[in-house]
């Protein structure tokens, strides 16, 4: 469905990208809108918005986003100005910045976490 509503630049940010299960990317990925990820990427990742990740995702990389919701394996650094989800299936080896942090039994975490608020983070 199309969306009519020019008064703002909010429908930039609802662009929805998807990175599929059997895809590898290599190199650096950053986009305004929200990131789906099923395959693996060989580089950094950077979304204005939301990032997903299913079980089967990985990134090797450092990645930076407003909110993530987290379910597959990451090798670096994870910044999360907004809330970061950290599903039972989560594999992280990095350090984490963030200003919420929800984790679920079985999640894997092996770093740092440094807990910001709001205020402090930039956009």
């Amino acid at each position: 469905m199309l969306n009519k509503n020019t008064k703002n630049d909010s429908s930039q940010n609802s662009a929805l990208n998807m990175i599929g299960l059997g895809t590898l990317l290599k190199g650096d990925l950053s986009s305004e809108g929200d990131l789906r990820i099923d395959g693996k990427i060989e580089g950094n990742v950077l979304s204005k918005s939301k990032i997903a990740m299913g079980a089967s995702a990985s990134i090797a990389g450092n990645v930076n986003a407003r909110s993530a919701d987290i379910s597959g394996r990451i090798d670096g650094d994870l910044s999360v100005i907004e809330t970061l989800f950290l599903r039972s299936s989560a594999k992280i080896n990095g350090n984490i910045t963030t200003s919420k942090l929800v984790v679920e039994s079985g999640a894997e975490f092996n770093g740092t976490c440094h807990m910001i608020s709001s205020s402090q983070s930039k956009a």
